[in-house]
């Protein structure tokens, strides 16, 4: 009884725009029809998304040009109004149940051989102010649905680094080289990883996590993300 008056008052309600809807973690039809999945055919080497199936193995420009040292992005999203919705709930607006909701929608892009999930850390005095990392709630919440191990501390962010929105690719790339630092390499040594964030932007901070781990005997990272940037110019 208890439990039903509780849904009563405080009904589910929509990840993107917060109407009630039938269950938890669920979208209206609206905000449903609005996310783009990503899903293949894509790039072999990124998970960029190609208009058309090309072929086993085939990469696109990016990759040819300067192959990725991680397995490939895995984003369950396109970013867009709904999928920043939601990013920014979780991030700045302390709606942490918003991370099972990206993880159900991530799931079913983690690769099979994964044996470790591991969150793009936050620098300490950072996750002091806003109490909680929203990488590591989504790892976690991701490590329980698909049931791989998570190592939350792992990875850690040695310094700080300013925000990297309206710096260029150049920029951002000098802003995180060095920023990180493996807590203990034998946690990670030989084991295929999972780097976990809410959103993949350039590349920049993946890319230097990647280097990190790789460094401390990571044997295969794979990036995983709620939503990803893409410039629909670049998409083949």
């Amino acid at each position: 009884m208890l439990g039903g008056a509780v849904a009563l008052a405080l009904p589910p309600r929509c990840g993107g725009c917060g109407v009630p809807v039938a269950e938890d973690h669920r979208f209206c039809a609206s905000c449903w029809s609005s996310l783009r999945f990503i899903a293949p055919p894509w790039c072999a080497g990124c998970n960029r998304p190609f208009a058309f199936d090309r072929g086993e193995g085939v990469l696109c420009g990016h990759c040819l040009a300067m192959p990725p040292r991680h397995g490939g992005v895995r984003a369950a999203v396109a970013y867009g109004d709904v999928a920043r919705q939601l990013a920014l709930k979780l991030k700045y607006g302390g709606r942490t149940g918003v991370a099972e909701t990206m993880a159900r929608q991530m799931a079913r892009l983690v690769p099979a051989e994964l044996d470790l999930l591991v969150p793009v850390p936050l620098h300490r005095w950072r996750l002091w102010a806003r109490g909680y990392n929203q990488a590591g709630l989504i790892a976690t919440a991701l490590g329980r649905r698909c049931g791989c191990a998570v190592d939350l501390t792992v990875l850690a962010r040695a310094r700080r680094t300013p925000v990297l929105q309206g710096l260029d690719r150049r920029a951002r790339a000098s802003a995180v080289t060095g920023a990180f630092r493996i807590a203990d390499r034998g946690r990670i040594k030989g084991r295929t990883i999972g780097l976990v964030d809410d959103v993949y932007t350039s590349g920049a901070t993946a890319a230097a996590c990647t280097a990190t781990l790789l460094a401390a005997g990571a044997a295969a990272v794979t990036v995983l993300c709620w939503a990803r940037v893409l410039d629909e110019a670049t998409i083949d």
